[in-house]
């Protein structure tokens, strides 16, 4: 098992990577629901204002609202697994070296 600098063994290590992926179904999981919630909301909303909706606009806005709160959700969590595991870590920066003059180490 590799170390990185900050001795944190990111996901390579099989059981940390677990751990992880885990945490990151489970995050997503109740974000699912949260957004599922937000779009009922938002259907409730614009039935109380202009009465009752077609199927099919109801259909697509619970869609529309739970797939943007969805990505969101996914693109966050992410870059929040990436960062939290030391993933982020293991990358060379090879462009602070060559383009930006950056010579020195970081911490």
């Amino acid at each position: 098992m590799s170390k990185l600098p900050n001795d944190r063994p990111g996901l390579d290590d099989p059981r940390n990577a677990a751990y992880a992926w885990t945490r990151f179904r489970r995050i997503l999981l109740a974000m699912a629901a949260t957004a599922m919630a937000c779009a009922l909301l938002v259907v409730a909303y614009l039935w109380g204002r202009d009465g009752p909706l077609p199927l099919v606009f109801i259909g697509l806005t619970i869609a529309g609202v739970w797939a943007t709160i969805m990505m969101a959700a996914l693109l966050m969590g992410l870059m929040f697994l990436s960062s939290g595991t030391g993933h982020d870590d293991q990358v060379e920066d090879r462009v602070g070296k060559d383009v930006l003059g950056e010579d020195e180490e970081r911490e």
